[in-house]
């Protein structure tokens, strides 16, 4: 028999990513659309455990489809992490009436939905909400393509400056796991080399890589990093081991950093969202529950927690391939 849905929670847990507040809304308005009360839960599972809960109408919502960031707040909870948390926030959840929660993040945030659903038999549903696009299940998560989109803006205007001045860039870019971002990138924004986590380019071949450039003709070069890339302690020490070997290049490091976290969500981002949120809501009206939503082969897919928290996304080697023809 199917638990009756009355009252569903939706929250923002870890980092924030464009495209969150999409996400809520429409979760709001899929509830208001099928006649149940949504609560807006502020900060996370850390609010969870507090009791910070808003209800949210149809009309709470408008005009945040275009914001970044997370109008619910966002924080990592400790106390989440234990027993006594958890129970705690169970309690706030049953005092108020809430049947059911969507949670908007990442693996960790997926992690603690689970958990929550094994002790409490509690309907949970996630949204994938992160720029590095790290999740197995989707091929994209919410604020992925407009990460992308900002970097190759960013890289665009760097550019100029390196071939105005004949220097070399390197440029780090998020991805502490994988390199989705710095691959595509890479491609898109015509980078001469992509360092990250997943291939091992060592040293020497970066420095052949960089040779074979200047000998092409080329009086500048741009190298994008992913901040997990092993070559080197970091990408300062990369700089220093190419300004000791290559003493034609003027080198230069630019860390992008959170601004890639930051800005209004792209088109894309925003359609994800709103067919996530659909998808999320109305799993759980029909019984589902402690699975994440996600986009395959364009379809709104179900992938159970604990697959999409295990899961390694992979890296599409083919635009390796094109970098390095690209690159000539």
């Amino acid at each position: 028999m199917l638990q009756t849905i009355k009252k569903i929670g939706v929250l923002t847990s870890g980092g924030d990513a464009p495209g969150m507040n999409a996400a809520i809304r429409a979760v709001v308005r899929t509830c208001a659309f099928h006649s149940i009360k949504c609560y807006g839960i502020y900060r996370g599972y850390e609010g969870m455990i507090d009791g910070d809960f808003v209800e949210m109408d149809a009309r709470s919502v408008k005009g945040i489809i275009n914001k970044g960031g997370t109008i619910l707040k966002s924080a990592r909870s400790k106390a989440f992490r234990t027993v006594d948390g958890r129970k705690a926030a169970y309690e706030q959840l049953k005092k108020a009436g809430i049947d059911a929660f969507v949670v908007v993040g990442g693996d960790g945030s997926f992690t603690g939905a689970m958990v929550f659903n094994q002790e409490f038999n509690f309907p949970v549903m996630g949204i994938p909400g992160t720029i590095d696009n790290d999740i197995f299940g989707t091929t994209h998560t919410l604020g992925y393509d407009t990460a992308l989109n900002t970097v190759v803006e960013v890289i665009d205007k760097i550019r100029d400056t390196a071939s105005s001045h004949n220097r070399l860039f390197f440029i780090e870019v998020m991805g502490r796991d994988v390199g989705h971002i710095a691959v595509n990138v890479g491609v898109g924004a015509g980078a001469e080399e992509i360092l990250i986590p997943e291939e091992d380019l060592g040293l020497d071949r970066l420095l052949d890589s960089l040779r074979r450039s200047k000998a092409s003709g080329k009086s500048s070069s741009i190298v994008v990093v992913a901040e997990g890339d092993k070559i080197g302690k970091n990408v300062f020490e990369l700089k220093d081991y190419v300004e000791e070997n290559m003493t034609e290049y003027e080198v230069r490091v630019s860390v992008l950093g959170h601004m890639q976290r930051g800005g209004s969500p792209s088109c894309f981002d925003r359609v994800l969202a709103s067919r996530m949120g659909v998808k999320a809501v109305e799993s759980l009206i029909t019984g589902k529950s402690n699975y994440m939503v996600g986009l395959k082969n364009d379809v709104m897919d179900l992938t159970p927690f604990d697959q999409a928290v295990k899961g390694k996304s992979k890296i599409n080697k083919e635009l390796l391939r094109v970098s390095d023809i690209m690159s000539i």
